[in-house]
């Protein structure tokens, strides 16, 4: 069962902390425009802590960042918009972020494009739980990084391809939230979704007495991926520990 809606998450201030912090950073060209969706979207991403973010959870999957069609468009991590509203049962007013790119508008619950990887992802736990509930006794989602980065031509910029002199107090400033998430929420486990949540990770969580594994992205960027992904990211799981039932 979920909370009661009055519950408030350990977890809200953690995530205003980050967003205070972050809003503290400059990012320079080629990086055009910054989206920080937990600022304009966070009704729906405090809906998601509240209802989802309570309690200890056993396994923590992490995410990057915000997919342009995804959490930036309505504060849930992988969050495709449908899903989001139809598995998740969120959907809230989502504002703009202060300066928006002209070929990527925050439209909120009223956009109609999907993520695919969101998609992958959130229709993997339906299919595999049937309700988010069920998943949510086991699991929390999170994206390690709650910035978008958006080029010139619209472009997305992942957090790795930024300059060091850029990424590294972005990468500190993340990895504290990390751990804070992670003592609110006690996992034996965290599985990074992808190579880069999983290096974050265990930098983060370096001696803490946290396990650290990775399952395959859902990105349609990956050939591997669009080869049958739940069943490749119930291998990965499988091989870090995670028993499925």
């Amino acid at each position: 069962m979920s909370p009661p809606k009055s519950a408030l998450s350990p977890l809200r201030p953690i995530a205003t902390a980050l967003t205070r912090d972050l809003d503290r950073l400059s990012f320079a060209y080629p990086v055009a425009y910054v989206y920080n969706p937990l600022a304009y979207a966070w009704d729906a991403h405090a809906e998601y802590l509240d209802r989802f973010g309570q309690g200890a959870r056993e396994i923590v999957l992490l995410g990057m960042n915000p997919g342009p069609f995804g959490m930036a468009q309505c504060g849930v991590p992988f969050g495709d918009v449908a899903m989001v509203r139809d598995f998740l049962g969120i959907e809230t007013k989502v504002g703009k972020p202060a300066i928006e790119h002209p070929k990527r508008p925050v439209l909120g619950f009223e956009s109609t494009r999907a993520e695919v990887s969101g998609t992958r992802f959130w229709g993997w736990a339906k299919a595999r739980y049937g309700t988010p509930e069920r998943f949510f006794e086991r699991f929390f989602v999170m994206n390690y990084c709650p910035l978008a980065f958006i080029e010139e031509s619209g472009r997305n910029r992942t957090p790795d391809k930024l300059p060091l002199a850029e990424r590294a107090p972005l990468l500190a400033r993340c990895d504290e939230a990390l751990r804070q998430t992670v003592a609110a929420l006690s996992p034996r486990l965290v599985i990074g979704v992808g190579n880069f949540a999983r290096d974050a990770a265990r930098r983060a969580l370096e001696g803490r007495g946290v396990d650290v594994g990775c399952m395959l992205h859902p990105s349609p960027a990956s050939p591997r991926a669009n080869r049958d992904w739940a069943a490749a990211a119930e291998a990965d799981l499988a091989q870090a520990g995670v028993t499925l039932r």
